[in-house]
């Protein structure tokens, strides 16, 4: 609820203001899907938080996505795996909890194919020139086609109820390059690629600086962003997802200006770690004498991209004197340290022990078209597991593993 009204603040919460409405001139509303995943560690150590240093341990928010939304199929698939095997191995069925990723995703995005009303319009995947997750991005392309061909529509016009039985929701995909050499904007607004309309665009790609290597790619979003199409994300809650707005969000008195509850103010309130900018010096002061309490974080998705230990002593000092403004393009955040459990783990067919740390991540779908909101569901779950001794946690980024849960 926080995140979905960030992009229609219109006194903006002072960083995100200029990026937000930026995006207003240029950006057409044809609704807008946010796909998200929240991390979730649990049962921190107590005593680590360098301004609460007697908090007790509780469940906190680690992190958060709101482009990609990677790994629905791959999370779905280990719970089935588990299910499977969990009878040979003796588990409890009843201890392995469901999970409805994929399908509940997959619905997400068919529902925002519908709202568009043009049952010739596909879904476009925007993906990386060289994609290496693209099963997870395949199965749900596969349960888009089998699970939603849409037999009747309530919508659909008299002149042509016959496509609205026969059509279903059709996928392609598309590199930003590619987007840039076939899209037109139509005077109506309706993108089209390869002269095929798009109703959703689903971003798998365009997270990265990495992503735009020339104005080809910086062409290709912007067209798609002054479409009608829905876009999953758009630009605005893309912005809304990154480290410096969850900075801002934890500031004092900013979530009474989207939520009236202060009980549920209060839940929110103990999942946050601490969140700092770099124009705190007593916070800087305290990141330089004790580096290994805090992460450094830039506005980047995907693992690799945290600075840990004495290199945020070294970046901070070289950030000083440098004066730059580059300082801006970070954020410091009380490392969390989890409970640690021994889990067995395999690596290139051989299986050994160490300990081991677990993050849940929780999907979630907000679909809306104007002021009309049709879908705001939790989808399912995700959990990786990385040795304790790595700092960084990506799978795809090779320091996590995909994992599943046994409830106990």
């Amino acid at each position: 609820m926080v995140y979905r009204g960030l992009p229609k603040t219109r006194a903006g919460l002072g960083v995100e203001r200029k990026s937000l409405e930026g995006s207003d001139d240029t950006s057409a509303d044809g609704g807008s899907l946010d796909g998200f995943r929240r991390g979730w560690r649990w049962k921190r150590v107590a005593g680590k938080c360098p301004t609460r240093p007697h908090a007790p341990a509780r469940e906190i928010q680690a992190a958060g996505e709101e482009m990609r939304v990677a790994g629905v199929w791959l999370g779905f698939f280990l719970q089935s795996l588990l299910n499977h095997y969990g009878k040979h191995l003796g588990l409890d069925s009843k201890r392995i909890p469901g999970n409805s990723a994929v399908t509940q995703f997959a619905e997400a995005l068919a529902q925002a194919w519908k709202e568009y009303n043009n049952p010739r319009a596909l879904v476009m995947f925007v993906v990386q020139t060289e994609e290496r997750n693209m099963y997870d991005q395949h199965w749900l392309s596969t349960a888009l086609k089998e699970r939603y061909p849409f037999e009747s529509f309530q919508r659909a016009p008299m002149y042509f109820p016959q496509l609205y039985n026969t059509y279903d929701v059709t996928t392609i995909r598309k590199t930003l390059a590619e987007i840039d050499a076939e899209g037109k904007l139509l005077p109506d607004g309706t993108l089209t690629v390869g002269g095929q309309p798009v109703a959703v665009i689903y971003f798998r790609a365009g997270y990265a600086p990495t992503d735009y290597p020339s104005e080809s790619e910086w062409r290709a979003r912007l067209l798609m962003e002054q479409s009608s199409a829905v876009k999953c994300p758009s630009i605005s809650y893309h912005l809304a997802g990154t480290k410096k707005i969850q900075q801002e969000l934890a500031k004092p008195n900013v979530l009474e200006r989207f939520l009236e509850n202060k009980d549920d103010i209060g839940k929110l309130r103990k999942c946050f770690a601490g969140l700092w900018s770099l124009d705190d010096s007593n916070i800087i002061k305290e990141a330089i004498e004790r580096p290994e309490v805090f992460v450094m974080k830039p506005q980047r998705e995907g693992g690799g991209n945290n600075i840990y230990g004495d290199d945020v002593r070294e970046t901070l000092l070289r950030l000083q004197k440098e004066g730059t403004e580059e300082d801006a393009a970070y954020i410091l955040m009380q490392r969390i340290f989890p409970n640690v459990s021994p889990t067995f783990l395999m690596r290139e067919g051989i299986c050994y022990k160490d300990h081991a740390i677990s993050e849940l991540g929780i999907y979630g779908a907000y679909l809306r078209n104007k002021e009309k909101v049709i879908i705001n569901d939790q989808c399912g779950h995700l959990m990786r597991t990385k040795v304790s001794s790595s700092n960084e946690g990506g799978v795809a980024a090779g320091f996590a593993v995909l994992d599943s849960i046994y409830l106990t």
